[in-house]
């Protein structure tokens, strides 16, 4: 399959970045290919922020899977310092690759190096396949999760 790299996105990296975002039944209801304007504006403030990592994983110079790892430092938890995974995704000519487990990886240790005592994430409840993913992975799925749209 060649060799990984995992590095922080860049501007070149949107188009892949946002093609990966809508290549499923509910990201394609939600992302627009076709204007990368908002995409690239949200990368500036992604790469300002430094609690901020929007990644990629690069394979022979082509974009395979992106994933967004935010830090959060906090007061409950006794002042813990958490991260939340957002964003992930995988290629389709990748999936089941084993990919997915490595970016996973990548910001469990990253999220470590960060000091952060807890990883959270959300995913949609359609999603039975990544709930397995990520049950596999340690995660559990202790809460139900809540959103407002703005």
């Amino acid at each position: 399959m060649g060799d990984l790299e995992i590095r922080a996105a860049v501007a070149d990296d949107i188009r892949a970045i946002v093609a990966m975002l809508a290549d499923d039944p509910l990201g394609a209801q939600r992302e627009s290919p076709d204007d990368l304007a908002p995409y690239l504006a949200a990368l500036e403030r992604l790469s300002a922020d430094p609690n901020q990592r929007l990644i990629v994983a690069v394979r022979e110079t082509r974009v395979v899977g992106t994933l967004q790892l935010t830090i959060i430092p906090g007061l409950s938890r006794r002042g813990a310092t958490r991260s939340i995974i957002e964003g992930v995704r995988i290629h389709a000519d990748e999936r089941g690759s084993g990919l997915g487990t490595q970016l996973i990886e990548w910001a469990i240790d990253e999220s470590r190096n960060q000091g952060c005592q807890l990883v959270q994430l959300t995913s949609d409840k359609t999603r039975t396949d990544a709930h397995r993913f990520y049950e596999r992975l340690g995660f559990t799925a202790s809460h139900a999760g809540f959103k407002l749209q703005l």
